[in-house]
């Protein structure tokens, strides 16, 4: 049997930890995704006091990434836990208090 390297895998897996960043915390992206995940959850939402939090700037930037991560995830839905379902959850809360 012959040893293979591991660098190959190595740069493999940082490659693949690259490009499944999601959006950054706190942005709009961010916002409109855990909107997202909280229907993929079956979690409800109350996608109006979210849009009302944010700024009238980022409103259509908001209602734009909503739309899209709302067609992704029409095509391809992905089941949650308990433990996303949960962060999810405690994610909206926030969103909608803030």
């Amino acid at each position: 049997m012959v040893a293979k390297p591991l660098l190959g895998c190595a740069a493999l897996l940082g490659l693949a930890a690259c490009t499944t960043a999601g959006p950054v915390p706190g942005s709009v992206d961010y916002a409109a995704a855990t909107v997202s995940r909280g229907y993929d959850c079956g979690l409800r939402v109350d996608r109006g006091r979210i849009n009302a939090r944010v700024g009238r700037q980022e409103r259509a930037s908001f209602l734009a990434a909503n739309a899209g991560y709302a067609v992704k995830s029409y095509k391809a839905p992905h089941a949650c836990g308990s433990a996303e379902r949960e962060r999810v959850q405690g994610e909206l809360a926030a969103l909608s208090r803030r």
